[in-house]
């Protein structure tokens, strides 16, 4: 059976790296390292949630995950802000952007997939 697919969003490679290693046993992985690629990701692929880091260059992840909202195709397509920002402010931005759940960095292995799984139905073996 096909994995799920995630997209992690995350300018930086050594985060690319942390969410593959964590994931890679469940989910199929695919990283993007700014909006405009992961845009066209969610256009060609089907991916069954969004992990956005909020602080990239460009448009940032608050920005991204508001332009997926507005796309009706991806209003219930789960988003998960994944970032080091982790002020009370910055988590009801999050949701004010349309996140589903928020998670600061460093995250844990455990959390981030059990955070993914109660949106994402893993494969069963």
């Amino acid at each position: 059976m096909d994995k799920p697919t995630i997209l992690a969003v995350d300018d930086s490679k050594i985060m690319q790296h942390e969410i593959k290693r964590a994931l890679e046993n469940t989910y199929n992985v695919l990283v993007a390292d700014n909006a405009v690629d992961a845009l066209s990701v969610i256009y060609h692929q089907t991916i069954s949630a969004l992990l956005l880091d909020v602080s990239m260059p460009g448009v940032d992840g608050l920005e991204l995950c508001r332009t997926v909202r507005n796309l009706p195709q991806f209003q219930n397509l789960p988003i998960i802000m994944l970032t080091a920002r982790d002020g009370a402010f910055d988590k009801v931005q999050g949701r004010l952007a349309g996140a589903t759940e928020y998670l600061t960095k460093p995250f844990n292995q455990e959390t981030l997939i059990q955070v993914i799984s109660n949106f994402v139905t893993p494969p069963q073996s």
